[in-house]
């Protein structure tokens, strides 16, 4: 099987399931929508940015997150189902399997960093389109540790324990990175707060106030998270292949 054609498998099989689309898709939409109102009308600022940009970046990064854990629990149902088992005795190579799983991942992060960013500028968030997709870009970039991240889990973990997983690692990176809101903006636990990647993916909209993107630290996180999340990806894939 070449890559072509199991990554349109991939992909069909995660638009199909319309209730990650939902949380993926709808729910980082809607509390934008619901939530930018009241505040734009006060001219709130975080982070030095007016809160509809802010928020938006936040609301793209924690619904990007959900994507990119998409590949998480069909892994874990092909282990359950015998499905692994079976691509083990066919042409199927490694890397186009892994492959199909990272690219699908972006394809369905993508569409929601596109959505929330035609509705920021409803709410009036104005850049030039080389700053547009630089922070585009650098919240991609930002999703790499945690695709990799969603392929080790999905190796790891049960089937029946997904939703909590996938939903308690979102949460928890969403909510220290500052999706919802800037909680900690000085002292010992920014600097800690500052070592995850979740951090560096809202502070991507920085770049529409001419902030020039991400700092070296920024770089060396997502890179670090990068490094770490490879290395504890390929055991636990080679470990799950050995078993099937």
């Amino acid at each position: 099987m070449n890559v072509g054609t199991h990554l349109k498998f991939e992909v069909l099989r995660t638009f199909r399931n319309r209730g990650f689309l939902i949380v993926t898709l709808a729910l980082p939409l809607v509390l934008y929508l619901a939530v930018t109102p009241g505040n734009k009308s006060k001219h709130a600022m975080v982070e030095n940015m007016p809160f509809e940009l802010y928020f938006m970046t936040g609301m793209a990064a924690y619904g990007a997150l959900f994507a990119v854990f998409s590949p998480t629990t069909r892994i874990a149902l092909d282990r359950q189902r015998g499905w692994t088992r079976q691509t083990r005795v066919t042409p199927l190579r490694s890397g186009t399997y892994l492959a199909a799983k990272v690219v699908t991942a972006f394809l369905v992060a993508l569409p929601c960093v596109v959505l929330l960013d035609a509705a920021g500028t409803v709410f009036g968030v104005r850049m030039s389109a080389s700053r547009w997709a630089e922070m585009t870009g650098l919240l991609l970039l930002g999703l790499i540790p945690f695709v990799i991240m969603g392929i080790t889990v999905g190796h790891l973990a049960k089937a029946e324990s997904m939703p909590a997983v996938i939903g308690g690692l979102v949460v928890v990176f969403a909510l220290f990175g500052g999706a919802f809101g800037e909680f900690f903006n000085s002292g010992a636990t920014l600097k800690v707060i500052k070592l995850l990647p979740s951090y560096w993916l809202c502070q991507s909209g920085k770049v529409a106030e001419g902030g020039g993107g991400w700092t070296a630290e920024g770089w060396i996180v997502v890179a670090a998270w990068t490094v770490v999340m490879v290395a504890v990806a390929i055991p636990a894939y080679r470990r799950d292949t050995r078993r099937a």
